[in-house]
């Protein structure tokens, strides 16, 4: 790939503006996931389908994602990658109107499909323009820019919240969110830098098997991934379950896990600027070690919840750097960086059913067992992230 824009002797303001940018896309990114996370009851009434079925629904997303992201790099070398990431940011922003459309299981699987090959598109294209601004800043921004997804998330998920207590339509509400986010997502892309691929580069195929680099690099972010959905999903769960305690605090678990993931990594950039992203990673495994391991052992409430806010502590730079590491490996970042998230999306889509089983077939707490022997891969492997 080649730049639009050189710099020397430092970020320029343009390159500052672009990071900017590319942050804002971020947020657009994850607002959208964050409204359609708030509606999903409204959704599944709408449907007039079971919990199992809604279940089988919500995996479809993962499926489609992983399937068409391969094509992100075809994209953006055709089109380069201002107009293939308005594109595919406006892809998905209109999207979310798809599942509150949906009268029945079929349509709902087939929205919910369309949506994961929006999200994953799009999240492969801005993230290989947000290495792109790493490069050219000279320093670490990637977990920052992953930051600012999880603040979009946290933003739509509230005037979500604030929709479902007003009683409004999903269908009024998502059409609301909608427009106002493609709108936002079209004007925030003019400021991202232009990268296109040299005149005499071969267009990456439609789809191929990541590189051998990127499934080394995705296996790392395959264990931060695994015990991030594991947690978020099970950790109330785990706690009314296994420790007995009420819903509030149950649900107050999971509010502290995604807190402890949030500031990560809006504060990771600096962590990784002093410390270097090897030994960043694997502080963040030995902090999530510590954490499933006071999951496995809590005899109190307290014990657990710090336990989940250490696992989200440490796994939350993790699929930042790796993503900014896979788009460092090879010739074609996107291309590498599609692998690595095929690889992340696989695991964030096996994670809360494998460690459903596991519990069935033994109990929740060998299933964090399962979640704390993974994060202790994280020390094992983080030097498959070392700059080149």
């Amino acid at each position: 790939m080649t730049n639009t824009v050189e710099t020397v002797g430092g970020p320029t303001r343009r390159v500052r503006q672009a990071r900017i940018a590319i942050a804002a896309v971020f947020a657009v990114h994850g607002a959208v996931t964050g409204s359609f996370a708030t509606r999903i009851p409204w959704i599944q009434e709408h449907a007039g389908i079971s919990a199992g079925q809604l279940g089988l629904a919500l995996a479809f997303p993962a499926i489609g994602a992983s399937l068409t992201m391969p094509l992100a790099a075809r994209i953006g070398h055709r089109l380069g990658g201002r107009l293939g990431l308005r594109l595919l940011l406006a892809y998905w922003t209109l999207a979310l109107i798809l599942p509150a459309l949906a009268g029945n299981l079929v349509t709902l699987c087939l929205a919910l499909f369309v949506m994961g090959t929006a999200a994953g598109t799009s999240d492969v294209l801005m993230n290989a323009l947000g290495v792109d601004v790493e490069e050219r800043m000279g320093k670490s921004v990637m977990s920052g820019l992953h930051g600012m997804w999880t603040t979009g998330a946290l933003v739509g998920s509230a005037a979500g919240t604030l929709a479902a207590h007003a009683g409004m339509d999903a269908r009024l509400h998502f059409a609301i969110a909608s427009a106002v986010l493609t709108v936002a997502g079209a004007l925030i892309c003019q400021g991202v830098f232009d990268v296109r691929s040299a005149p005499d580069e071969n267009p990456p195929p439609r789809f191929a098997l990541p590189p051998k680099s990127a499934v080394i690099i995705g296996a790392v972010a395959f264990c931060a991934v695994f015990a991030e959905g594991a947690s978020l999903d099970w950790s109330a769960v785990y706690l009314r379950d296994v420790l007995g305690t009420s819903p509030g605090i149950a649900a107050a678990s999971t509010t502290a896990f995604t807190c402890t993931m949030a500031i990560a990594r809006l504060s990771g950039d600096a962590l990784v600027r002093r410390f270097g992203s090897v030994n960043t990673v694997r502080a963040g495994g030995v902090f999530a070690t510590l954490g499933g391991l006071l999951v496995v052992f809590a005899v109190h409430p307290v014990m657990a919840m710090a336990g989940f806010a250490l696992i989200g502590l440490g796994v939350s730079v993790v699929v930042p750097l790796a993503f900014a590491a896979a788009g460092r490996s090879g010739p074609t970042p996107s291309q590498s960086i599609a692998g690595v998230a095929t690889i992340t999306y696989s695991s964030g889509l096996v994670a809360p059913s494998l460690i459903g089983g596991i519990a069935d077939l033994t109990s929740l707490t060998v299933s964090f067992a399962v979640v704390t022997l993974l994060a202790l891969g994280l020390v094992a492997g983080a030097g498959v992230l070392r700059s080149r």
